[in-house]
Formats: C-alpha cells, structure tokens, sequence
C-alpha cells in the first residue's frame, strides 16, 4: 500500500531518545494503544506509523528530525483525517513539531488542491510576470458607503485585488450583504471608467451555518473572489470551495487566529508547512502572512521558508500566491522586490490609506515602484 511521511523536529539531546520518541509518535499518531499489544498483520505492518529515518538538526535549535510515514489507509476518504493524522494527540507535546511532508497518490487524488493558484490568479489579473497588488479596507466602523467609496478609489488607481479587512464581518454599520453589494458595484464602475480590472474579494468569515451561504452570495452579486479565515472557520471550508466545480471564485486566506502554530520554534509547525503546504492542501490560492521587517516578528528567512511552501514541487498540486502583508511601504519596494521577485502578492493597506487626499494617485504611484522600479 502506498505511504506518506511527516517529517517531525524533536527536541532531545541524544539519537536514542529521539527514536523513543519518534516511535512515541508513530503509535500516537495512529493505533493509540501500547507498542506492545499492537496486532500483528495488518495493523502493525501498514496501519502503524513506521520510522523511515532520525538524524540530527542542523540549525540552532538542536534536536532531531524524524521521518515517519503512514499508509493511505490511515486516513479514509477526508482531510480532517488526514490532519488529525499528521499532527493529532502529538500536537499537544511540547518539543515536537511538524517541519513538512510528502504525499502520496491517493492524497492528490483525494485534495484536488488550489482550482487557479499562481497561473490562474495571473490570467485573471492580466499581470503576466510582475507583482500582483492587493489592498485592503478599513477600518471596522466605518459606513458601507465609506468602505465602498474607499474600493472605488483603490481601483481606479489600478490595484488588482481589493479585498475586506478581516475585521470586517456582518457589523451594523456595515452588514455584509449590504457592503458585498456595495463594493462590488463601487469596483465595477471603475473598471469601466478605466478599463482595469480590478477584483473584489469579500471576507465571508463568519459562523459556519453562514460561510456557504456567503461565498454563494459572493459568487452570484459578482465578486472576483473570497477571502476567509481557515484557523478560525476550519481548514476543511477552503476545500470543499476549491473543490467544488461550480464555484469557482479564487480562496484567499488570512492568518487571525493562527499565530500560536508557528511562532514558538520547538512546538506547532514550520512557516513553511502551515502557510505554504497546509494552504495548498486546503485548495487556497494566495495566503496572506506577515511580512518581515512589519509590525511581527516574522524573519527574512522565514518568510522565505513561506514562499517555498507556496511554490515547491508537491505531488502535482498548483503553486500559489505568497501574499506578505503588514508594514509594506512605498520605501520598503526595493527590499521586498528583492526578496521576493515576481511571484507575489503584496498586500498594502495603511501605506496607502494614509495618502487619503488622492488615493488613486498613490495605488499609480506604487505600482510604479513595484513593476517598474521607479
């Protein structure tokens, strides 16, 4: 039967604790009954996770890495179980963490992954090669009309995503069918002023009786996308979009509510799981992280690491848009242009909301710098 493997960093001091603990893992992971009175057969040669390897790591935090693989059959026929077999009980010990994995056939076949992904989100766009532009609007508090007002203004500046701010959910002064609509016509009309075009992505984060419903309603009044929040509707809702065939909108997704995963180095996931191959698992097209050198404490490196989750060659599943976000500026450019290259998303928001008094002049002016250097 074929096999996946999960590649673990474990925080021990020698090899032979880290290969009691990787078999510690192995068992919890799956048959989560004593190594001893595990059956033999078929449970024990194919249901029980098997150690492929243990080595040390080679960065500053020391440890292990262990690879051990499960079978297909661990996980049935859903993603939630293929999750919980990845990083279940295990996630709850500390000095563990998920650093990526490798799939096998029957997982590709089971994930259909991103629908658009990096080429599809470029030929909606036109942007054949540069950086594509995303802003955002905000804050919460403000009118629907204001919201609107501010997406008309960052699309006749030419930016080619506009989306929600997170915060931005089914508020009174500003519900979401209301402003769904709203800003939707706001973008239209200057698309048709400018020949641009410009794509609204409305945050359907919301309660789970409504997030379906939400994306449906986004799809029908016109939206060019959808954004939500995997970490607090669940992982799962991105899939069932992406896969199914008659939605057909591009999934973006913010990171709220998912900060402890990764900030702590010896527990959770790497950068490069958890926003670059768990987003592509989820069918998600462009995700959203913190951006180095911002108000976080994301590193260079790390943010890289990101990209290449985003990017790296993973059974067949489409690459898709790294989308770095808070503390971009017109001055930070050159920085990001040369971390980065072409295939991003940047995402900017109070940058350019600070330049109120003319802020299609400030969407021109940076997309100047982005695309053309000046």
């Amino acid at each position: 039967m074929a096999r996946f493997s999960v590649t673990y960093w474990i925080g021990v001091a020698s090899e032979t604790e880290a290969r009691a603990r990787a078999l510690e893992i192995a068992v919890e992971q799956t048959v989560e009954i004593p190594r001893d009175i595990v059956p033999a057969g078929y449970i024990e040669d194919e249901i029980l996770g098997q150690i492929e390897s243990v080595h040390p790591c080679t960065d500053t935090r020391g440890g292990f890495l262990t690879e051990i693989s499960y079978s297909d059959d661990d996980i049935g026929d859903d993603f939630p179980q293929l999750l919980n077999i990845v990083f279940g009980n295990s996630s709850i010990r500390t000095q563990t963490r998920v650093e990526t994995m490798t799939l096998s056939p029957a997982i590709t076949t089971l994930l259909s992954g991103p629908r658009f992904g990096i080429v599809g989100l470029r030929e909606r766009t036109g942007v054949k090669r540069a950086p594509i532009l995303m802003s955002a609007i905000k804050p919460v508090g403000l009118s629907t009309a204001e919201l609107a007002g501010l997406a008309h203004q960052f699309a006749l500046g030419g930016m080619d995503y506009v989306k929600d701010d997170h915060g931005l959910a089914n508020q009174k002064t500003s519900p979401f069918t209301e402003r769904l609509k709203a800003c939707t016509d706001a973008i239209g009309d200057a698309n048709a002023k400018t020949g641009f075009a410009t794509t609204y992505v409305p945050n359907i984060t919301g309660p789970s009786d409504q997030i379906f419903e939400r994306a449906w309603m986004a799809k029908e009044m016109g939206a060019g996308g959808i954004m939500l929040a995997p970490s607090l509707v669940g992982f799962d809702v991105s899939r069932a979009l992406a896969a199914n065939p008659d939605f057909g909108l591009p999934i973006v997704s913010h990171p709220t509510f998912g900060g402890t995963n990764v900030i702590t180095p010896t527990i959770g996931f790497s950068h490069r799981f958890f926003y670059g191959i768990l987003q592509r698992l989820m069918g998600v097209d462009a995700v959203i992280y913190p951006n180095f050198g911002g108000r976080f404490s994301f590193s260079r490196d790390e943010c890289l690491a990101i990209v290449d989750g985003c990017t790296c060659d993973l059974g067949g599943l489409k690459p898709i848009l790294p989308a770095p976000g808070g503390g971009m500026t017109f001055e930070r450019v050159p920085e990001m242009r040369d971390a980065y290259g072409d295939n991003v998303m940047y995402l900017i928001g109070g940058a350019l909301l600070r330049e109120k008094s003319d802020l299609p002049a400030a969407c021109r002016k940076l997309i100047d710098a982005v695309r053309t250097g000046r």
